[in-house]
């Protein structure tokens, strides 16, 4: 079977990832711009030739739109320049949330995404701990679903915490916290929310053994942090010994690095899928990287290599 060319290319918002990616992979990111106009609209461009070229485009599509919109015409773009395929790497899949009408007239929106990404001419999709494992589905097109366990698993073994506890801040998060702690051998808290609206909790209660002991939280996602901070201060005066969270993806909008500087978790421990903002004061976070896990499902995925042996669940 014959192997076209591979070249990287990243969107801005990502550039700071693409470029670990190209450097663990042995090579450089391709050359690409973006001419912008004075209304906001703007225009990306391939910089070098990519005809017959296999193409990773990243771009991880946290909010604003203009991120979305800029992967959607860098594939575009890619397909008019006679690529042979393009896959979009998209660490942090946005939108993930709307996967469902959970209520009357609304869109189900990562089914919205799914449909533009192939109508732009993208080949096959590679992302990180969807929010809803059942995205895949969205898509008639091949999807790696990369997890970050492989990743948060060597990491939290080498702390050597006593009295370990996997904690899941909502009934959703269950199935994850469950594998991490059939994984680590720990026991299983489940944090109960009841919530006034999107965003806003108006209670919280834990079930499962919580005096003494060291929790870790697990999320695929931390946006206003409301829920973690409120999860980790009432754990806490239930007689936990310490509280940390272990979460992917750190979209953190609003008051969330304020809320996390004032709650009672001792560390929160992240990907860099998404960048943190380095204004803010970062003493309680721990960044893993991605790019060598991202680059080696690459190189098998473009070698036709099988890739499921290289995560740990």
């Amino acid at each position: 079977m014959a192997i076209h060319k591979l070249k990287f290319f990243a969107c801005r918002e990502s550039r700071h990832l693409a470029e670990r990616i190209a450097k663990s992979y042995g090579t450089e990111l391709g050359d690409s711009s973006v001419l912008e106009f004075s209304d906001g609209e703007f225009q990306p461009s391939f910089n070098e030739s990519i005809r017959g070229c296999t193409v990773f485009i990243i771009q991880s599509t946290v909010p604003p739109t203009d991120n979305l919109m800029e992967l959607l015409l860098m594939i575009d773009a890619a397909h008019r320049a006679s690529a042979h395929r393009v896959i979009a790497v998209m660490p942090y899949f946005g939108w993930a949330r709307q996967d469902r009408k959970d209520r009357p007239r609304v869109s189900i929106g990562a089914k919205l995404v799914a449909n533009i990404l192939v109508a732009a001419g993208v080949d096959r999709i590679m992302t990180m701990d969807l929010h809803a494992d059942q995205i895949q589905g969205f898509f008639d097109i091949p999807v790696d679903h990369i997890y970050a366990s492989g990743i948060f698993i060597p990491y939290l073994n080498s702390l050597k915490i006593e009295n370990l506890s996997i904690a899941a801040p909502d009934m959703g998060g269950a199935k994850r916290a469950h594998a991490y702690s059939q994984y680590l051998n720990a026991p299983m808290i489940i944090s109960h929310k009841q919530r006034e609206k999107a965003n806003v909790i108006s209670s919280m209660t834990a079930i499962g053994d919580v005096e003494d002991r060291n929790i870790i939280i697990l999320d695929d996602m931390i946006d206003t942090a409301g829920t973690i901070t409120k999860a980790a201060d009432m754990l806490m005066s239930r007689g936990a010994k310490t509280v940390r969270a272990a979460i992917t993806h750190p979209v953190l909008s609003g008051p969330a690095y304020d809320r996390i500087n004032a709650s009672q978790l001792s560390e929160i421990i992240v990907t860099d899928t998404i960048a943190l903002d380095q204004t803010q004061d970062l003493s309680k976070f721990t960044v893993l990287g991605v790019a060598d896990l991202f680059s080696d499902v690459i190189e098998r995925v473009h070698n036709y290599k099988e890739i499921s042996s290289r995560f740990i669940f």
